[in-house]
């Protein structure tokens, strides 16, 4: 059994994981995040086609988090989609804006966006 680190919340969905994120991350925590992160997939890499971080409750973010969208999605295999929700006006979106991430990853405003797409 995969163990995301507290606070994290899991729900897997047909061919789809959400994982909502901390309201914190930083360095104390965004290592064990993303280990706990690439597990969870990779345990269910054979049926995942999604995988969707959810930053909606994250009020802290530094470019840690950023680190950990991109250390995720390059671990993924290229077939499996990495999409992340944060509020537009809130600090993820911001630190994902100005380190490019949202170049290379779709960020959606809402959880029903990520899912519709």
């Amino acid at each position: 059994m995969t163990h995301v680190p507290s606070p994290c919340r899991v729900r897997d969905l047909p061919g789809r994981s959400l994982i909502v994120l901390p309201q914190e991350i930083d360095l104390s925590n965004s290592p064990a995040l993303c280990a706990a992160i690439t597990s969870f997939a990779g345990a269910r890499a054979a049926r995942l086609s999604v995988l969707i971080l959810d930053f909606t409750r994250t009020g802290f973010m530094d470019s840690q988090g950023a680190r950990l969208v991109q250390d995720v999605r390059c671990r993924l295999p290229a077939r499996v989609g990495v999409r992340v929700v944060a509020a537009p006006l809130g600090v993820p979106s911001r630190v994902l804006e100005l380190t490019g991430v949202r170049r290379d990853v779709p960020v959606y405003d809402s959880l029903a966006e990520a899912l519709e797409s």
